[in-house]
């Protein structure tokens, strides 16, 4: 049976898109406290499809699928602007095509507004009316408020009026760094997106016989499954190794692995090659907050899912891309090795104006990746790392990398990292690396 949490959740699920919530009003509703209702108001609110907007309240918006995360709705975006909205209330719930900035004349202006869109315009009342009735919703810059025709037209057509204290400028930089956080979440790929699904999984109960293993494992070729009681709970795992030399009418329960590792579907991808890697594990069930079964993850999936990961365009860069980007391969000291070099760019240094030890860090953990796969294709995780910073590097100093490779094995390798600076030993790095095999 639900919990009372989930009962709360798929309560909020089901209600229409645009539809306010209060905690009262589901406390009431489905007779639960005020805090366990709040609880459950923040987690969908965590999950993506429920926004809290101050001096509005809590609205139920459209669950983003994936592939379109970088679009925003208009609650995120007055969160995003720390705005207030004047008027247009019941639209917040919509979702954006884009944003337009209307620093131009009006009929210029109107030939780039359509359905859907953000139009960023400062105290042009006029300009306003035509925005709505054009379809898109207006965001007022610079804290100017705007007449009560013009709210009471939005409140009308359903498009939201947001008013912001920022320029336009800062407005339309905050929205864009919004979408590109979303784009760099986009990228990284979840356990959740390539699991096997529970109507898929086959599993076993905990008083199920071991000649019931015998017939999964003839149907289907697979040694590992997991076991559940009657409530769904994962309780164990059994592998052929557990059922060697075991009578057939033996319960499961009797010879599996107890308290088996798990994953969530919030898991990424690389955490879970990690675990699978570092425990020797060909199969981990995913479970939910209650430890019920929600389906499994092999080391084939992982594996293709790094693989298709690798084919994507990077459309949203981190700050260790940025950097990395800025390495390049120069011929090492040594005939069988190459080095790096980097150059220190503003980007890269802290308040003194020499390289930052977090940069520092991300490029001989670069470097010795990139050596590495000289060795041996794949990623790595850095398992311990040790490292000397000997002397300051300043702005716009050209640095040297070169990593050496003192062992390398099919699950680990060993790499030392030296730094230099116009021939002088900058840094140094010890470190040892978990390999992750992509083929």
């Amino acid at each position: 049976m639900a919990t009372k949490h989930e009962q709360i959740l798929t309560y909020i699920d089901e209600l229409p898109v645009g539809e306010k919530i209060s905690v009262r009003q589901i406390a009431k509703a489905l007779s639960v406290s005020e805090g366990t209702a709040y609880r459950a108001i923040k987690e969908a609110e965590n999950k993506g499809y429920v926004s809290t907007i101050e001096r509005v309240g809590t609205i139920r918006i459209e669950r983003k699928k994936k592939e379109n995360i970088e679009k925003l709705t208009f609650a995120e975006v007055v969160n995003i602007v720390d705005g207030q909205v004047l008027g247009g209330r019941d639209g917040l719930h919509k979702t954006l095509n884009r944003f337009v900035i209307g620093a131009m004349k009006l009929d210029a202006m109107m030939r780039y507004t359509g359905a859907g869109n953000l139009m960023i315009i400062g105290n042009r009342i006029k300009a306003q009316e035509h925005v709505l009735r054009a379809g898109a919703a207006v965001l007022i810059t610079g804290g100017f408020d705007t007449e009560d025709q013009v709210k009471r037209l939005a409140d009308e057509l359903q498009l939201p009026i947001i008013l912001t204290s920022y320029d336009s400028f800062t407005v339309a930089t905050m929205i864009n760094r919004a979408i590109y956080d979303q784009l760099i979440k986009k990228e990284i790929v979840l356990v959740e997106d390539v699991l096997t699904p529970l109507e898929e999984t086959i599993y076993l109960k905990t008083d199920d016989p071991v000649s019931m293993w015998q017939k999964y494992n003839e149907e289907t070729l697979h040694g590992r499954f997991p076991v559940v009681d009657a409530n769904m709970k994962v309780q164990g795992m059994v592998t052929s190794k557990d059922i060697i030399g075991k009578q057939k009418d033996i319960p499961v329960e009797k010879i599996m692995t107890k308290t088996p590792v798990t994953v969530g579907g919030k898991t990424s991808v690389a955490s879970c090659s990690h675990i699978m890697v570092w425990e020797g594990i060909e199969l981990l069930p995913v479970v939910d907050e209650a430890n019920r079964l929600h389906g499994i993850i092999s080391r084939q999936d992982v594996l293709k899912a790094l693989q298709m990961n690798q084919r994507q365009p990077q459309i949203g860069e981190t700050i260790d891309d940025i950097i990395t980007k800025q390495m390049n391969v120069t011929k090492g000291k040594l005939k069988t090795e190459n080095s790096f070099t980097c150059e220190v760019s503003p980007q890269m240094t802290n308040h003194l104006g020499t390289i930052s030890y977090g940069v520092f860090t991300t490029i001989v953990t670069e470097a010795a990746n990139r050596a590495l796969r000289g060795h041996k294709k794949g990623d790595l995780v850095v398992e311990n790392i040790t490292i000397y910073f000997i002397k300051p590097v300043q702005i716009d100093s050209t640095i040297e990398i070169v990593p050496k490779i003192l062992e390398v094995g099919r699950k680990f390798g060993k790499v030392d990292v030296e730094v230099f600076n116009q021939g002088v030993l900058v840094g140094k790095a010890m470190m040892m690396c978990q390999l992750i095999d992509r083929h």
